[in-house]
């Protein structure tokens, strides 16, 4: 059960109602975690800007969602689980990369490097090693790179936040957590 107010079509204001139409046209839907989102319009054109953001950067869209995928299970984010093994789909991966993405690595040597980095930036909120940012240097990643994982750990974490406090309802194929919540 949802445990903050969901906005839709029929109770969004007029901002809501814009935000829900530019976010539609580029989706062509809008989950669900949007519309929690749009209890505050600020947070979701902030949100909407740091994702569109993050969808400009270098990163390849596999490496993303890897990401993604990682950081939804071990902060056991079912919604984020499902959306993301959907969209992950979508991007390209397949059944078992996204289970090795879920299990914080890669099938993909470099993106493996990337996944473990924004597990250790997520699980040590930053505090990462010179051993740790080297490795990911030495793996081929520039300083943007870097800095467009870090970015997207901060946005994974701010949407599996966001999803598990509220308890949005999963408008995603649903997709069951491999670890105890």
């Amino acid at each position: 059960m949802t445990r903050i107010n969901v906005v839709n079509n029929d109770n969004a204001n007029q901002e809501q109602a814009d935000l829900f139409a530019a976010i539609s046209s580029q989706m062509g839907m809008v989950p669900n975690f949007l519309k929690v989102f749009a209890n505050s319009p600020a947070a979701l054109r902030g949100f909407l800007g740091l994702h569109g953001i993050a969808s400009e950067g270098s990163l390849d869209g596999k490496t993303k969602e890897r990401i993604a995928l990682a950081l939804a299970e071990k902060n056991a984010c079912q919604y984020c689980v499902s959306a993301h093994t959907a969209i992950g789909r979508k991007a390209g991966l397949e059944g078992s990369e996204i289970e090795a993405s879920r299990a914080g690595t890669s099938q993909d040597a470099k993106a493996a490097v990337a996944v473990k980095f924004a597990s250790s930036l997520s699980e040590h909120k930053g505090e990462v090693t010179t051993a740790e940012l080297l490795e990911v240097r030495n793996a081929g990643y520039s300083d943007s790179d870097i800095v467009e994982i870090i970015t997207h750990v901060g946005m994974n974490l701010l949407t599996n936040i966001l999803a598990k406090a509220s308890r949005v309802e999963i408008d995603f194929p649903k997709v069951e957590l491999n670890q105890a919540a």
